[in-house]
Order: structure tokens, then sequence, then C-alpha cells
């Protein structure tokens, strides 16, 4: 094996590119084995890893080398689907008490988030992305996080009406930026996706004035909250597919109902949240790029 970048077949779908020496960890972990297809940059075509010399212990056979370029279409090429999660109970319990008394004495609050955001993306599995993670730093949200909590005292002790308003205003910019800052430090198998999230600012505030509004209309909301999730999912950008919310107006009703019966008794919390966050995931699919995807 020479010090070049290799792409491996798992489930149908190319993974990669991983250094020689990532790849080189995956075949100590088991992920790839020895009838794993791979491929790297001049092979005219996929072999099995035992067929490259020095990949595989006993591995035989040079790899069969053609002209540069991207690694050849597979024949069972996957062409997307719907992400899915799933965690304990007893365990997002602990961690969720855990992240709720760092935002409450306020100081523990950024390395709180972080530590809870790793382990809730971690639950995370989407198509063609191994080992989903978080790369993001506390020390990366310091700075507005303490800045937001000081004006949010300062506001609060003023008791001034219309400086409260405005302080809500800027707490939308603080969501969005969280937003920006979670998708940015996305990654797969300790490499970051390179996604960033392109929804204006503007954009983001017009959404959550609108869904506020919806509320008077009794059921409407479910139908804004919706779309509000397509036009996140349009917005991420740096993928080869697609990201489409495809669940309806109608399901979100019905489930968000369901759910907010099961918090009024308070002992079904944890468990009506990961039904709702596992239809969630579900709707959220991975799709070739102009593809029509029907629910």
């Amino acid at each position: 094996m020479s010090n070049r970048s290799w792409f491996y077949a798992a489930n149908g779908q190319q993974q990669g590119p991983y250094p020689e020496a990532q790849l080189r960890d995956l075949i100590t972990r088991g992920v790839v084995g020895a009838d794993t297809l791979v491929w790297s940059e001049g092979m005219s075509g996929w072999q099995r890893a035992a067929e490259i010399p020095g990949m595989i212990p006993g591995g035989s056979g040079p790899p069969s080398f053609a002209q540069p370029g991207g690694p050849p279409q597979m024949a069972a090429s996957y062409s997307g689907g719907p992400l899915s999660i799933d965690f304990g109970i007893l365990e997002f319990v602990w961690r969720s008490l855990v992240l709720v008394l760092g935002l409450i004495f306020i100081i523990p609050g950024p390395w709180v988030l972080v530590w809870y955001t790793k382990w809730i993306i971690s639950c995370v599995k989407v198509p063609g992305r191994p080992d989903l993670g978080f790369a993001g730093e506390a020390m990366t949200i310091v700075p507005w996080y303490f800045g937001a909590a000081v004006v949010l005292i300062g506001v609060g002790l003023t008791g001034i009406e219309w400086l409260s308003n405005l302080v809500n205003l800027g707490q939308l910019v603080l969501y969005w930026l969280f937003v920006k800052w979670l998708v940015a430090n996305l990654s797969s198998n300790g490499q970051p996706l390179g996604l960033s999230f392109s929804g204006s600012v503007w954009a983001y505030i017009g959404w959550s004035i609108l869904a506020v509004i919806s509320v008077i209309t009794i059921v409407g909301w479910a139908w804004v909250y919706v779309a509000w999730l397509r036009w996140f999912c349009r917005n991420i950008q740096g993928t080869r597919r697609e990201v489409l919310f495809i669940g309806s107006g109608l399901e979100f009703l019905w489930r968000a109902i369901v759910a907010v019966i099961g918090f009024f008794f308070i002992i079904p919390i944890p468990w009506v949240y990961r039904w709702m966050s596992q239809w969630l995931a579900s709707q959220t699919v991975l799709a070739e790029r102009g593809a029509s995807v029907e629910a």
C-alpha cells in the first residue's frame, strides 16, 4: 500500500476517502475485512481488500490500475435514505438532568452543552456517514454565551419592557448562531464533514415570529413548523445528497398533541421524547439532488 487515499464499500455505498493510516485502523477494528471492496485512485475497478498486497494479512494479487479519476460507479450504488436515532432512557434522563443543572448555574453551561451535544449527535445514524460526531469546543461559544447571560440578567434587573423585547430578538440571533455552529462542527469517523448552514438570520427570525403567530390558528402551527423544518434542511450545504424533511403537518400535529399529553403526566417524558425524536429523524432523508421524495 502506498501513501494515498482509499475508499471502501459498505452496504452498497462507497465510504471515504480515508488516508492509509485511517484505513489500516478500520481494518484493525474489523470495519474493513478481507472481502470488503476497496478502491484507490489509479485502480481500474473495485477489488477485495484481500487482493491488495499489504492491506490484509495473507492478501494476494496486485491492484489493477487504469486512468486517474474518481471511484467507479458501484453496481448497487446507494441513493440515500432516512436518518434514525436511538438512546437509552436512563442515560437520557441523567444526561438531561446534568444539562439542566449546568445551564441553571450558568458558569458550566458551555462545557455541559458541548458534552450533551456530542452525546446526542452520536446517537444519530446517517446513511453513508459512520460514527457521526460533533467536533465543537466549548471555548468557541464562551464569549457570546456569557455575553448573553450578562445582558439577560442586566435587562431583567431594569424591568424595562421594550428593552426586554429587544433582548428576545437578540436571543433569536443567538439561536441562529448556535445552529450555524452546530452544523459546521458535525463530523464522521473523526473527520469534519465540511457542512454549513446558509439560512439567513432574517429568515430565521421571520420563521420564529411566524411560528409564534401561528399558535392563534389552533392547529395551523403544525404546518408552519413542518415548513420551517423543510427550510432548515434545504439550507444545509456541503452534502453530496440533498437533505429533505418529508413529514406532513397532520402527522406532526397529532404526534405533538400526544407528546404534550405525555409531558403533562411527567413520568412518560423520556419515552415520549425518544418517540418524537425517532419520528423526526425518520422523516429526514438524504436523496439525490433534484429527486422527488414522498413520505
